[in-house]
């Protein structure tokens, strides 16, 4: 199985799916590292990506959920997979392919931005993601919603529950 762990910046991806991963025993994976040098340099700069900027990445991304399929891995992504269109290119086999969406007002993630260190996207790009966003149907994947509000051990907990996937 694949787990796509998804949301605006901030969100909490990362950590969480670093979280969850850890629980299950599973690898992680960060859609960050998929970015092109030049895609980096204009998040760092605040300029938000094109779509033409972002196809090489999509197409990354597939190659690498088609190969992590292909050889029965059992994988976490932080991924944004902002857009409906976005998430129809990387959900490969709906039912290998899960999306998990971690949901949160405005303000307390671009208060979560201000916070974060060491990492190239910051708040003024926050806006931008609000405004990419198309929030996930449930009538289209098996999408599990999850407040961002939680603590992280909650939220890992509560995804495992939704998934059925028993804590060890």
């Amino acid at each position: 199985m694949i787990i796509i762990i998804m949301g605006v910046a901030g969100s909490g991806k990362t950590t969480i799916g670093k979280l969850l991963a850890e629980s299950l025993g599973w690898e992680f994976s960060d859609a960050d590292d998929f970015h092109s040098p030049s895609n980096i340099q204009k998040m760092q700069k605040g300029i938000p990506l094109t779509e033409a900027d972002r196809v090489p990445w999509l197409e990354d991304l597939q190659t690498a959920i088609k190969q992590w399929l292909q050889a029965n891995k059992n994988m976490i992504l932080a991924c944004s997979a902002l857009k409906n269109s976005y998430r129809d290119y990387l959900v490969v086999e709906s039912d290998r392919v899960r999306l998990i969406y971690l949901r949160g007002s405005y303000e307390l993630i671009k208060q979560r931005l201000q916070n974060r260190q060491n990492h190239y996207l910051g708040v003024e790009l926050l806006e931008s993601q609000f405004a990419a966003l198309e929030e996930p149907s449930n009538a289209v994947y098996s999408t599990i919603y999850i407040d961002i509000s939680s603590t992280p051990t909650e939220i890992v907990d509560k995804i495992r529950h939704d998934l059925n996937l028993a804590v060890s």
